[in-house]
């Protein structure tokens, strides 16, 4: 797995756009905390256009994630937001410009599309992390120092134990950790660019916003469709809003579907859609879950260089 080179202070990092539109003063506050964070933030003046529910055509926003990639004065990428649009890209982008380009791109939700591009077609180590709409919100969006640990230091970042990460199925395992958002992963498959991770592998599930019997269907067909035999453990993240009127949510189906599976499950742990702070994993490097009595997750090797 090709891992990109460490952000460092006063680096130029590229603002860029793939799916849907956002507020203008959303999109301030989350510049300035990059420049807070000590970066450089640039962007293109077409990152403001809108179609529909798009941050503008998918060539214009493919062809400023590219210039974002070979651009030699920018060293990193971070995401506006998820939404949707995300998947249109695909076709546009080439893998060698992402793997010459070496740099961290910084996103989740809808931009799981993206990371499993880079993670499975470009073996490129990815990063499930805050995007400006959760930066906008100061550390009560993110999570600074997974962050800044996973795209800034070349040595792993160890134990991340947040609070609220409850063992639903206790053991241990490691492998190389790839997933995202549950709803991108079965979107991407029978596609030329599917979730297809290899043998022993972390899974990471998230969403939001689902009705409980939707997060069912969808674990029922990721079950059926054979990825989870391949998995050595599960993390989950909260899967916040996905709670019927008679009080059954994400956990309980998730308990109940994934009962069967063989290795330790967490649940609840804050990355991608959060009620707190979003904490960032790195996606492609190894990873130990530990589901005892303090439910953890060690990042065993360094995600950038």
């Amino acid at each position: 797995m090709w891992k990109p080179r460490a952000l460092k202070s006063g680096d130029r990092v590229a603002v860029v756009a793939p799916a849907s539109p956002f507020d203008h003063d959303v999109f301030g506050k989350g510049v300035a905390e990059l420049q807070r964070l000590g970066y450089d933030p640039v962007f293109d003046a077409r990152i403001f256009e809108r179609e529909r529910y798009l941050a503008g055509s998918a060539e214009r926003r493919a062809e400023s994630l590219t210039a974002a990639w070979t651009d030699s004065a920018v060293a990193g990428i971070f995401a506006v937001r998820g939404g949707y649009g995300s998947a249109q890209l695909l076709p546009l982008l080439d893998p060698a410009d992402i793997r010459k380009g070496g740099k961290p791109f910084i996103g989740c939700s809808d931009l799981t599309a993206l990371l499993v591009f880079l993670t499975h077609h470009c073996q490129t180590v990815g990063f499930h992390g805050p995007m400006l709409v959760n930066l906008a919100e100061g550390e009560r969006g993110y999570d600074r120092r997974s962050l800044v640990g996973a795209v800034s230091t070349p040595e792993p970042v160890g134990e991340l134990s947040p609070d609220g990460v409850q063992a639903l199925r206790p053991g241990e395992a490691r492998g190389p950790l790839l997933g995202g958002t549950l709803t991108q992963l079965l979107a991407s498959l029978s596609t030329p660019y599917a979730f297809a991770p290899p043998d022993g592998y972390v899974l990471l599930l998230d969403d939001v916003g689902e009705r409980p019997y939707r997060i069912d269907r969808m674990l029922t067909q990721f079950v059926q469709s054979g990825l989870l035999r391949r998995a050595a453990a599960i993390v989950c993240a909260e899967f916040p809003d996905c709670t019927d009127a008679d009080g059954c949510d994400a956990r309980d189906v998730i308990a109940d579907e994934l009962a069967g599976f063989g290795g330790p499950i967490l649940f609840g742990f804050p990355t991608g859609h959060t009620a707190g702070p979003l904490w960032t994993l790195p996606l492609g490097v190894e990873v130990t879950v530990q589901a005892g009595a303090t439910p953890r997750v060690v990042i065993e090797e360094s995600a950038v260089r």
